[in-house]
């Protein structure tokens, strides 16, 4: 007796998308995103922010004021491998980051 796997992957990946709703659709974050550049320069903050962001192109320091991990990415498309930022924490950002996405 052959089994078809096909309809039971299908239907596991149906249930697993009715159970988990948060996993496949991005809502915005509740916070900040805050990004200090130089001294000469305001703060840049992102209100509750949602998808992908270009950072300043002098950014030093993000802060991560949000209830979700924010990825710092190389690229302006936040397409490259990615840092990750735990909520309540920051992190040094490396010289020409590209993005971020929250």
């Amino acid at each position: 007796m052959r089994l078809n796997a096909r309809p039971l992957v299908a239907a596991t990946a149906a249930i697993l998308a009715a159970g988990f709703p948060a996993a496949t659709a991005s809502a915005a974050s509740t916070g900040q995103v805050l990004i200090f550049s130089t001294e000469f320069e305001p703060v840049t903050t992102y209100d509750a922010p949602s998808g992908c962001h270009q950072a300043p192109s002098t950014a030093h320091v993000l802060i991560n004021e949000t209830d979700e991990a924010v990825r710092i990415y190389a690229d302006p498309f936040c397409a490259t491998g990615s840092l990750v930022v735990a909520p309540g924490h920051g992190a040094h950002v490396p010289p020409g980051t590209g993005s971020f996405h929250a």
